[in-house]
């Protein structure tokens, strides 16, 4: 049986004295903060911490329940009838319109979740899925001539954030004039909590003037391809239907959102990310150079794994339940520490090493195999191959530096990386 529970009541349960409250430790390099997760899996694997300092949460909620192993993320993932995403999907408190219009079917529950998905997959047509395949090859040549030609700068800007931009945003078919805008408002969107980005704003505004920028880019964007459709994804998302429904103008313009965060953001990261684990282990650079066609698959998903560019999502519990040994209460957040669950020892052996011919590699980089499963994966795949092939095979002369890092509690972030060619 459900039962509410009091806010008294719940002030009583003591908090965890490993807190991954405190904005400082999300400031904290990854290997920092994965002492303090490496700890709670092997004897908390659910444990209780204050609200995320520094975010937006309701006055009511005192606290948030952390998960931080493979096996009870993925029970997680696999319960959404329990651990709903419709409340909200990141440590913060947001409407629940305005948690849809940002996320898309990721801030959805059963049914309409899977109608959303079922038509966006429509559009993912054969003919456009092969486009979008030379599409990446194509952008990923053009972006290391252009490395090539530069000879020395920021990683972050000459590839990373270019790659996955181009990408996204080609294959919806943007104006390149507006990609940059667009960009900027998905990039607000993730990283809120860094000083440098918010510019003195709090919090709260920093995602909303992100979050109203990116829907007027699409919403204009959608009315601009209802008047003069192309052999485009937006065209295709606009005609797709499914049992003869199609999506509302809101929901296309959320999806837009949707891509134009998670299909920017993680790619990218996970690019950055990998470049400098392939220098830092150059026997796994030489393996993989070795039989680059019949190693990359295998690599790429090691490079999700090791990357792990989204570190946390969040559910809430929809009753009354167990996890882990711990009791949850209805309304209760859950937040499931992906970067984690990718280290768990009992789940990958020798989970601190780089190894790109890891297999079996079932890694949570693209969620825990539940109804949110990354829908775009197929895509960020696609993206690393092309863009290492052409690394690889074309910079061998390749130096990176120090990342610098975003500060934030939902992607692992670099805001730029020094580079040479030379």
């Amino acid at each position: 049986m459900t039962t509410t529970t009091s806010t008294s009541a719940r002030t009583r349960r003591a908090y965890d004295p490993l807190s991954v409250s405190p904005l400082a430790f999300w400031a904290k390099t990854a290997e920092e903060r994965e002492e303090t997760f490496k700890v709670l899996r092997a004897q908390r694997p659910v444990s209780w911490h204050p609200p995320l300092e520094g975010s937006l949460v309701p006055p009511e909620n005192d606290g948030v329940w952390v998960v931080t192993t493979h096996e009870l993320i993925t029970e997680v993932s696999k319960n959404p009838e329990i651990y709903c995403s419709s409340k909200g999907f990141q440590f913060e408190e947001i409407p629940e319109d305005v948690n849809e219009a940002a996320g898309s079917f990721l801030g959805m529950d059963a049914p309409r979740h899977g109608r959303l998905r079922r038509i966006v997959s429509s559009a993912f047509t054969p003919r456009q899925i092969a486009r979008i395949q030379e599409q990446v090859r194509n952008q990923a040549k053009r972006i290391v001539d252009d490395l090539l030609a530069a000879g020395e700068g920021d990683f972050v800007a000459l590839v990373s954030k270019r790659m996955p931009m181009w990408t996204i945003y080609e294959m919806l078919g943007l104006d390149v004039e507006r990609r940059e805008e667009a960009a900027g408002y998905g990039h607000g969107l993730v990283s809120w909590a860094d000083e440098e980005v918010a510019a003195g704003r709090e919090p709260g505004q920093v995602m909303s003037d992100s979050l109203v920028g990116l829907l007027r880019v699409g919403f204009e964007f959608l009315e601009e391809r209802r008047r003069h459709p192309k052999a485009d994804l937006m065209t295709n998302i606009i005609n797709a239907e499914v049992d003869g429904v199609r999506l509302t103008d809101d929901e296309i313009a959320s999806f837009f959102v949707l891509l134009a965060v998670a299909g920017n953001g993680t790619t990218g990261n996970t690019i950055t990310l990998t470049v400098k684990a392939l220098q830092d282990h150059p026997d796994q650079r030489e393996l993989l150079l070795a039989d680059f066609d019949g190693r990359i698959d295998t690599a790429v998903e090691e490079f999700v794994r090791f990357a792990s560019p989204v570190m946390t999502f969040r559910r809430t519990a929809t009753q009354d339940t167990v996890l882990g040994g711990q009791e949850i209460r209805e309304g209760e957040w859950v937040a499931m520490i992906y970067s984690s669950g990718n280290r768990d020892e009992s789940v990958f052996p020798d989970p601190y090493r780089f190894d790109i011919t890891r297999d079996p590699n079932p890694h949570l980089g693209f969620g825990g195999r539940g109804p949110h499963y990354c829908l775009g994966n197929f895509v960020a795949k696609m993206q690393c191959r092309e863009v290492f092939d052409q690394l690889l095979h074309r910079v061998p002369n390749l130096r990176v530096g120090e990342p610098d890092y975003l500060v934030g509690n939902f992607v692992r972030a670099v805001k730029a990386m020094p580079c040479t060619t030379r």
